[in-house]
C-alpha cells in the first residue's frame, strides 16, 4: 500500500503530469524537434481506470508509453533511457520514479539514490502492437486478429490515454482497434449466446438431482457469462476475471441486467436463481433487439423443452445474429468465438503467440 505520504490520485492523470512535466521537457531540451507520442497504455489497472489505493503496491505510478518512428527507435532509444535513468527526479507529486527489481515483470516504486531505474518505455507503434496483441495492427486488423486477441488485451491498447501524438500512428491503431467490425461482433455476439445456451437449464436440473453446490455454481458460470455478453451488447471488450464486474457495473444499460445477477447469485433456491437468471436473459434479449444487429427474437422465457426449467432459449438469439453475417469468411467459423469464449487459461491469453497458435488450430480457414 502507500507508505509515501503521496495524495492517491488516479494513474492516467500521474502519468499525464509525468510526461509534462518531468519527461517532455527533457526529451525537447536533449532532443529538440523529435516527433514522438507518449500514451499511458497497454497492461495496468489505470489503463482501465480501475485503480485505487490498492494498486499503489505494484506496476503503478509515475510510468509511460514513448513511441518513436522505427528509426528513431533504434537510434535514439538508448539515448534517451540513459537521460531519464540520470536526469528523472527521484519522485514526482511525492510518488518514486525509480522502480524495483529492475527489468521484473513485476515491479513496485522505491527510493533510490542513484541512477533512476524508470518506466518510460521507448519504442515504436509496429514492435508495440506485436508485443501487446500479437501482430502490427498498422496495417489493418483480419478477421483472425480480431478472434486471436482477448478482450483484455484489446481493451488495454484501446483505453488508457494518449498524451500526446506527433506521429500519428498510436491514434490511428487505437481507432482501428476501437470496436469490432459489425460482422466479428454478430458472430462474437452469438457464440456469447450460445455459452448461454449449453447450460441454462442445469442450474435447475443440478439442483433436482441434489446438488445445490453444482447448481450454485452453474448459477455463477452463468452470471459470468450474462456478464461478458451485456460488455459486448454495449460495444465493449470483455475485461478479464478480476475487473469483469467492475467493468460490468459502469454500463448504464445494465442496471436490470445487475439486479437479476445479483439475486441469482444471493438466491437460497434453485428456483429463483433460474428465474433471476431469466429476468436477466429477457433484459438482454431486449438490448439486441434494439441494436438491430439481427431481427428481433421474442426475449421472453419459457420451459426447456418438455422439462420444468425456464430458460430464454439462448439459441434463438445466436441463430437470429448468425444469419445476418454477409462475411463469407465469418459465415464459415465454427460456432465457438473469439480465444477467450473457449480458452480460459491465464498462461495462454496473456502470450499473444499462444492465444494466436490456439486460434490457428480450432481455425484453418481464418489463418493468418
Amino acid at each position: 500500500m502507500n507508505d509515501t505520504g503521496a495524495a492517491f490520485l488516479p494513474g492516467l492523470e500521474l502519468c499525464r503530469a509525468f510526461y509534462a512535466e518531468a519527461v517532455r521537457p527533457l526529451l525537447d531540451g536533449a532532443f529538440p524537434g523529435l516527433r514522438h507520442a507518449a500514451a499511458r497504455v497497454g497492461p495496468g489497472s489505470e489503463v482501465l481506470g480501475f485503480d485505487g489505493e490498492r494498486s499503489v503496491d505494484h506496476d503503478w505510478g509515475p510510468r509511460l508509453e514513448l513511441f518513436l518512428s522505427p528509426t528513431d527507435a533504434q537510434q535514439h532509444g538508448a539515448a534517451i533511457d540513459a537521460l531519464l535513468s540520470q536526469r528523472l527526479p527521484k519522485r514526482f507529486r511525492g510518488w518514486p520514479t525509480h522502480f524495483e527489481p529492475p527489468g521484473a515483470r513485476v515491479r513496485s516504486m522505491a527510493y533510490t539514490d542513484g541512477p533512476v531505474a524508470h518506466r518510460v518505455v521507448v519504442t515504436d507503434v509496429g514492435t508495440w502492437s506485436q508485443r501487446q496483441l500479437g501482430f502490427d495492427g498498422r496495417g489493418g486488423v483480419t478477421v483472425f486478429d480480431w478472434l486471436a486477441t482477448p478482450g483484455q488485451r484489446l481493451a488495454e491498447a484501446t483505453g488508457g490515454a494518449v498524451y500526446h501524438d506527433g506521429i500519428g500512428e498510436l491514434s490511428a491503431l487505437r481507432a482501428a482497434l476501437a470496436r469490432y467490425p459489425d460482422d466479428v461482433w454478430r458472430y462474437i455476439l452469438a457464440c456469447q449466446w450460445l455459452r448461454i445456451g449449453e447450460e441454462e437449464a442445469f442450474v435447475g436440473r443440478a439442483a433436482e438431482a441434489g446438488d445445490d453446490a453444482g447448481s450454485r455454481v452453474v448459477a455463477g458460470r452463468l452470471v459470468r457469462e450474462v456478464m461478458r455478453l451485456s460488455l459486448l451488447l454495449a460495444g465493449r471488450f470483455p475485461v478479464y476475471s478480476k475487473w469483469l464486474g467492475t467493468a460490468f457495473r459502469t454500463l448504464p444499460e445494465a442496471a436490470g441486467i445487475a439486479e437479476g445477477c445479483r439475486t441469482a447469485l444471493a438466491a437460497e433456491h434453485a428456483g429463483a436463481r433460474q428465474a433471476a437468471l431469466c429476468d436477466a436473459y429477457e433484459l438482454a434479449g431486449e438490448w439486441q433487439n434494439r441494436l438491430g444487429l439481427a431481427p428481433p427474437v421474442d426475449a421472453t422465457r419459457r420451459p426447456y423443452f418438455d422439462r420444468p426449467y425456464p430458460v430464454i432459449g439462448a439459441g434463438r438469439f445466436a441463430e437470429a445474429l448468425l444469419a445476418e453475417v454477409a462475411d463469407p469468411e465469418v459465415a464459415a467459423l465454427p460456432p465457438v468465438g473469439a480465444v477467450d469464449q473457449y480458452v480460459d487459461s491465464t498462461a495462454a491469453l496473456t502470450e499473444p503467440r499462444l492465444a494466436r497458435a490456439l486460434m490457428a488450430a480450432v481455425r484453418p480457414a481464418v489463418q493468418p
